[in-house]
């Protein structure tokens, strides 16, 4: 096999790769809220991508940014934050806490090398589930957008 074939063959296999590409995104809920609303999704069968597992939280205002550092280093490819509406939360200002270190994640994350895109934060109340799911489908096409995490293992 000669260079310019082995050449064309790399390119060949890359796109492949990207067209086949299914980003692996973790959700970080709140229990009060958003969790309920990915329920409600759920049960009324709204349709949205299966690229998301979800971990249920108490509070966003308890989720601390080493989880989400950690989950993209361990190879997500995306990281959703879903609480309480400002000043509807359970806990009075958790998702307040979380607003304020999303700032300081994404920052950290840009410095890391990584771009800071693969990290959302939205709101999204029990009786919103049409929204949750909206977040998570914008999500899973920006991930697509940008292609798999650069730390993420290959399978």
């Amino acid at each position: 096999m000669t260079a310019t074939t082995q050449k064309s063959t790399k390119k060949e296999s890359t796109r492949k790769k990207a067209k086949d590409f299914e980003p692996r995104i973790l959700a970080f809920c709140c229990n009060w809220c958003s969790y309920a609303g990915a329920d409600l999704a759920g049960t009324s069968r709204m349709q949205m991508p299966p690229n998301v597992r979800i971990i249920r939280v108490n509070c966003t205002g308890r989720i601390d940014p080493t989880f989400i550092l950690d989950a993209l280093y361990q190879g997500a490819d995306g990281v959703l934050i879903s609480g309480c509406h400002i000043g509807d939360c359970h806990y009075t200002s958790g998702n307040l806490k979380m607003r304020g270190r999303f700032v300081l994640l994404k920052k950290i994350i840009e410095d890391s090398g990584m771009d800071p895109q693969r990290v959302h934060l939205q709101w999204a109340s029990a009786a919103e589930g049409a929204v949750f799911t909206e977040g998570v489908t914008s999500m899973v096409e920006r991930i697509k957008k940008l292609g798999p995490n650069p730390v993420r293992r290959t399978d």
